[in-house]
């Protein structure tokens, strides 16, 4: 792997770990599948990862023709998804995006209390909007576009991949995690996290603007 790719990679991997956020997830997974058995916990996370990430193979894949088909400029979807990126950003700073999950969390809970078998949360929330959200489809479509060539293209798939494995392994071990860290390093670490995807999400905007005006 050249130095180009290598640097393409570990920006790839930065950035989808980021908005996908596996240690924000875990704790999220662990409270909707409470009650379930390690082995159902097991396969609902396989299927939510495998279902994320087929969602943003397609984007990363065909997103840009989907874009040419509706007419859209790629340095605007730079720009817009740049903005989704950075409100994402300051909702993990300021811990919206958790709050919300668990308030989402909660309604599915409720809903379980009511029906005495386990639910499958595979689908939703986990695959979507949790993992598969606008975010990172945005993120993996704005990738693939930068890429440019083919081997770029295999080395930000790669960089997926490695972030959907270390997701579905947050996932698989959600309960343990959350015993080991508790919730205030939790909070610390999508703090940071969100610092670090708000100075991404600025980048991706500037790029836009200069390619867009021509700067």
């Amino acid at each position: 792997m050249t130095a180009a790719l290598t640097e393409l990679f570990l920006s790839a991997f930065i950035t989808l770990f980021v908005v996908i956020d596996p240690p924000g997830c875990a704790p999220i997974y662990a409270g909707l599948t409470k009650g379930a058995t390690h082995a159902q916990r097991r396969n609902m996370a396989i299927r939510a990862t495998g279902i994320a990430g087929a969602i943003l193979l397609v984007f990363a894949l065909f997103g840009e023709a989907l874009l040419g088909a509706l007419r859209i400029e790629l340095d605007s979807f730079r720009i817009a998804g740049g903005l989704m990126l950075f409100l994402i950003a300051l909702e993990m700073v300021f811990e919206k995006r958790t709050q919300r999950r668990e308030e989402r969390a909660e309604k599915i809970n409720a809903q379980n209390a009511e029906t005495p078998e386990v639910e499958d949360v595979s689908v939703f929330p986990m695959a979507m909007p949790m993992l598969a959200g606008p975010g990172a489809i945005a993120t993996i479509m704005l990738l693939t576009s930068k890429a440019q060539t083919g081997a770029g293209t295999v080395t930000v798939l790669a960089a997926l991949l490695a972030v959907l494995l270390l997701t579905l392994a947050a996932l698989v071990a959600a309960g343990p995690l959350m015993r080991i860290f508790g919730d205030r390093v939790e909070a610390v670490i999508t703090r940071l996290l969100g610092v670090l995807l708000a100075a991404l999400a600025a980048q991706y905007v500037i790029d836009g603007l200069k390619s867009a005006f021509g700067a």
